[in-house]
């Protein structure tokens, strides 16, 4: 019964990964004419020691790394509040959880040109002119995606939006699961709903809760779409939205190096599962506490 799932997995994962290894040993190129020439651990040792390539990957790892630190407690909080508010039996509810889901069926591609319009550096755009009437003119037009106090911060707030409505549904479905007679127990009990919150809702939809935690986790570390169109359509500014998975395909596109970037992914890869096993131990151990 397993056999399919773990062809998929060998083939789709263990696979290009055991491939990525071989190719991040070799100087690859496309279109070269000599055979790829072995290079050991040239490019994993670069990757630490010579300015010209760790310094874009440590600035890219930090911005992941930022990102992930906002986007995950922020964006599993909102759904968190999200998915209670809709959980209640009012008139025209479905519309709202349709409204606030929305926004995951759309392409990132679309989404992303969508808020490259509000974050317009003009005084037309639709966040400075926001600003402008809220301020009464007081506040001028902000580069939001050059300047890089604000750039990754615009990033952070277009994933969000765009990705709550995914983690609301899952922990919404949860919440259904929960028995309506647990709150009756403790409304009899005089319990008020800050109370019933704590010890029956968030007890009740636990380990959704973690699986939704660590889905948050990886979607945060892949981040690619929003920053690469970003970037490409909008003039964003490299050095403080690029992330690892950005830098390895310019390593691909724009330096013609399978090699290098090879080398990008697999330590990023080993740097994700550990935070994942850690991040689960945590989780599964606070749980149990």
């Amino acid at each position: 019964m397993t056999l399919p799932a773990l062809i998929g997995l060998i083939a789709f994962v263990a696979v290009p990964f055991l491939l990525a290894i071989v190719l991040s040993l070799y100087n690859v190129r496309i279109g070269q004419v000599r055979p790829p020439a072995f290079l050991g651990l040239t490019y994993y040792i670069r990757l630490v020691t010579d300015p010209v390539y760790s310094v874009p990957f440590l600035q890219s790892l930090l911005n992941n790394m930022v990102f992930a630190v906002v986007v995950i407690p922020v964006q599993t909080g909102l759904a968190l509040l999200l998915a209670v508010l809709l959980n209640r039996k009012l008139r025209g509810v479905a519309i709202f959880r349709t409204f606030f889901f929305m926004p995951v069926v759309f392409p990132m591609a679309l989404v992303a040109v969508v808020w490259r319009l509000i974050l317009e550096r003009s005084p037309d755009g639709l966040l400075n002119a926001g600003v402008h009437f809220i301020t009464a003119g007081l506040v001028p037009a902000q580069d939001w995606l050059g300047q890089s106090s604000t750039a990754l911060g615009s990033v952070i707030l277009l994933s969000i939006w765009q990705g709550v409505g995914f983690q609301m549904i899952i922990i919404l479905a949860a919440l259904q699961e929960i028995p309506p007679d647990r709150y009756e127990a403790a409304r009899i009990d005089r319990a008020n709903a800050w109370q019933q919150f704590i010890n029956i809702t968030i007890p009740g939809i636990r380990n959704t809760l973690i699986f939704v935690i660590m889905l948050t986790t990886i979607y945060a570390f892949r981040v690619y779409d929003q920053v690469y169109i970003l970037i490409k359509t909008a003039g964003a500014n490299q050095s403080a939205t690029q992330t690892v998975l950005y830098q390895a395909t310019s390593a691909v596109f724009d330096q013609n190096n399978f090699g290098l970037a090879s080398a990008i992914t697999v330590v990023f890869f080993i740097i994700i599962v550990a935070i994942t096993v850690v991040q689960r131990r945590i989780l599964q151990q606070r749980g149990e506490g």
